[in-house]
């Protein structure tokens, strides 16, 4: 998921900070929950929206596995978080399954039309007065693959049958349910850039002329529809071969889109290995390109040399080299990620501890940089995030985005969803291995995290929010591994984001961009860190939402958060 910003005036800040979470204190910058963490011993969901968390409860209480759950929880996270779900998206997960004693990864993105060249894009493009792919209408939109994402996992390690976990979601969209207070906010603010758009996105979302409030129902017969060709007519096939994308063709046909019932219909998710780093012990996980949850590691292979327990949290000692060791990962990722099946990522130079040590030596302890290059690699010799847990020990770390909040804005009347906007993630430059081709997967945000911690899965973790969610995984795992707070405090623990790196659409940038600062960070931190060169700046949002399991290897209890910046909740039995 890609948060929408908003810069607001102090006035402003101060005021919608009190509205939204007055519960919250971050002025001393201390460690603090905002509440306890959640612990259980038979199965444990955390989503950021609690009837999403209770209809993947449900799942488990029937005698549903993780996955089953997870299924469930993101089926109503597509009807009560539009603005960062649904099945007009993509997924990403990593499953650990206690009977193999293995961590499995699923990539269920999808790919560009076909049928669309990039010099035909380019020339659209021209004609339309657009320098890049826009972030709206048909042209950004790549196939979902959300659904066939869920039937992969199914098909794997469900239990279920698909009529029953999709029940709890089809109920709500039929009956409707009362939106919740942050959802409702980035619901209006969406809403606001798809006036003039072809298909139903207002009608949808927007049912009378405007967008919900906090605690008004909503339903979505459409979505509804939908979910129930899923759950009892062709399932997989019914979106990917049948009467699901016949409507999506008809209407791409008739509105100049590019994608084709055969888009969908070779379609495919594809299971990869997991790649990691050891950080201090502990094992961590991520998924490997076309998304960017290397750049965590690459950050916390950085961070490795330094001791930041001494440093002292949120001190400017330990904020100026994770930034510093952001930029320079975010320069790998911007040069480097992208669809395997086109550009091969040099994985281990990158991953490596000698190359680590390389790059540490640009770090100045005393002064930002201005200018990154990235890494040369050696010559050749390649958002709603929710986790769940089940009795048995397995654990699944999910993902799933529009990308743009609401996605690419449209719409097929009588489907109730959304498609994403992934494609403006493309270059625009043949020589760049992220460059536009048909049927090519995009640079992806989206990332799942786990982590094993002598050979037992330990945390299965993500943090939504576009370019953050790197970063976010390394502060949490810092807030956990380094300064020892506790799962919960570990997400509500004040956050910093950089901003202003080249990106993989070919955007290079100099100057050293800019960081925000949460509340919670002393002042004279802030003084110098700015003595050393940093931009700093305030921002309300931005900064994700997270949320997290964490397995006891010893009793196998769970322990569950989900931060105060979402509407979400962990829940446990």
């Amino acid at each position: 998921m890609r948060l929408v910003k908003r810069r607001v005036g102090f006035a402003a800040l101060v005021l919608l900070v009190t509205t939204l979470h007055a519960s919250v204190d971050r002025i001393t910058g201390q460690p603090f929950a905002t509440r306890s963490e959640v612990i259980a011993r038979h199965g444990m969901v955390a989503t950021s929206q609690p009837l999403a968390t209770q209809a993947g409860l449900e799942m488990l209480k029937a005698g549903g596995s993780a996955v089953d759950a997870a299924i469930a929880a993101n089926a109503a996270l597509g009807l009560m978080e539009p603005v960062g779900c649904g099945v007009g998206g993509d997924l990403f997960a990593l499953v650990w399954s206690a009977r193999d004693r293995r961590l499995y990864g699923l990539n269920a993105s999808g790919r560009s039309p076909l049928g669309l060249t990039l010099e035909e894009l380019k020339a659209e493009l021209s004609r339309k007065k657009l320098t890049a792919i826009p972030p709206t209408g048909l042209l950004p939109i790549t196939v979902p693959g959300a659904v066939d994402g869920w039937y992969e996992l199914h098909g794997r390690f469900g239990r279920l049958p698909m009529r029953q976990i999709l029940a709890p979601a089809i109920r709500y969209a039929q009956e409707g349910f009362p939106v919740s207070e942050l959802i409702a906010f980035y619901w209006e603010r969406n809403l606001r850039a798809f006036a003039g758009l072809p298909g139903a996105a207002l009608t949808t979302w927007a049912p009378g002329g405007k967008a919900p409030r906090k605690g008004d129902l909503f339903k979505n017969p459409d979505l509804a529809r939908t979910y129930l060709e899923l759950a009892e007519g062709k399932g997989r096939d019914g979106f990917y071969r049948g009467v699901i994308a016949d409507q999506i063709d008809a209407f791409m046909r008739a509105h100049g889109g590019h994608l084709r019932k055969e888009d969908f219909a070779r379609h495919t998710s594809t299971w990869d290995d997991p790649v990691s780093v050891n950080y201090r012990g502990y094992d961590v996980y991520e998924l490997p390109p076309n998304g960017q949850g290397i750049a965590a590691l690459q950050m916390l292979n950085l961070l490795e040399g330094y001791d930041l327990r001494a440093m002292g949290r949120n001190s400017a000692e330990s904020l100026h080299v994770m930034i510093e060791a952001k930029k320079l990962a975010f320069e790998d990722r911007a040069r480097f990620y992208a669809d395997p099946a086109f550009h091969q990522t040099p994985l281990a130079w990158l991953l490596s501890k000698d190359y680590a040590r390389e790059r540490r030596a640009l770090i100045q302890p005393d002064r930002a940089a201005r200018v990154i290059e990235p890494g040369r690699p050696p010559a050749p010799h390649d958002t709603t995030y929710l986790c769940t847990a089940d009795a048995e020990g397995n654990m699944v770390s999910l993902i799933q985005s529009n990308y743009r909040g609401m996605g690419s804005g449209i719409v097929v009347p009588g489907l109730g969803f959304g498609f994403q906007d992934r494609g403006e993630q493309f270059a625009l430059d043949a020589s760049h291995p992220n460059a536009f081709a048909p049927g090519k997967r995009p640079f992806h945000t989206i990332i799942p995290a786990f982590v094993m911690k002598d050979g037992q899965p330990w945390l299965a973790f993500g943090v939504m929010g576009g370019a953050m969610q790197p970063q976010g995984h390394v502060q949490i795992l810092v807030n956990l591994i380094d300064y020892g707070l506790n799962l919960q405090e570990a997400g509500d623990n004040a956050r910093w984001q950089h901003e202003g790196s080249s990106e993989p659409t070919g955007a290079y940038t100099t100057g050293g961009g800019f960081v925000y600062l949460e509340s919670g960070i002393p002042w004279e931190v802030v003084r110098e860190l700015k003595k050393r060169g940093h931009d700093v700046r305030t921002d309300l949002g931005g900064y994700g939402g997270y949320q997290a399991i964490l397995r006891d290897p010893v009793t196998g209890v769970y322990y569950g958060a989900s931060e105060s910046r979402k509407d979400g909740q962990a829940a446990g039995w």
